[in-house]
């Protein structure tokens, strides 16, 4: 797992993590990377800001890369895909590809929908929530949150698979 950033320079996260990128946007390149997953952002729709990010997933979606964008919009509450879709202003067959990407690789999961049998409920997993601590800015808290609730061990024990599962991707891929 690779961080990236705008450029090589530290980033600071509003919850005051510092985060050294290991690669600028401009480094990046589909044809290296076996899946791009997309932080979380409270200015996701800020246009400008983020317009490079976008070009950036739009490249590895175009060479047939899988691009999986985390939000917040199921950390609270499952919710059904339509609803995210919804939340997010964007198109409901989007999220549905994502979603299952995310449900294949177990950082989601879909779980029965008590409103409705057809529309299941996408809920993250302990290793979707690890993932998301890792790049959230929020995540310290998060992950004490998580250790609090999985216990210690569970908790580092999910790591432990996080980071196994990381090594394994770069050997599987040759990175």
């Amino acid at each position: 797992m690779r961080t990236v950033g705008g450029s090589r320079e530290a980033v600071a996260t509003i919850g005051g993590l510092r985060v050294q990128p290991d690669l600028a946007l401009d480094d990046l390149r589909p044809q290296d990377s076996s899946l791009l997953i997309l932080g979380g952002a409270d200015l996701w729709d800020s246009g400008s800001e983020l317009a490079p990010f976008a070009r950036l997933a739009r490249r590895f979606l175009d060479a047939g890369t899988p691009v999986a964008a985390i939000c917040g919009a199921v950390l609270r509450e499952p919710l059904p895909v339509a609803g995210i879709a919804r939340a997010m202003g964007i198109t409901r067959q989007s999220v549905q590809r994502v979603a299952d990407l995310l449900a294949e690789r177990g950082l989601a999961e879909y779980v029965p929908n008590p409103a409705h049998r057809r529309a299941k409920l996408l809920r993250p997993t302990a290793q979707g929530r690890a993932a998301v601590a890792e790049i959230d800015p929020g995540h310290a808290d998060l992950a004490d949150r998580l250790a609090g609730h999985l216990g210690d061990e569970a908790f580092a024990e999910t790591v432990r698979v996080l980071e196994r599962l990381s090594a394994a991707m770069d050997e599987v891929t040759g990175r």
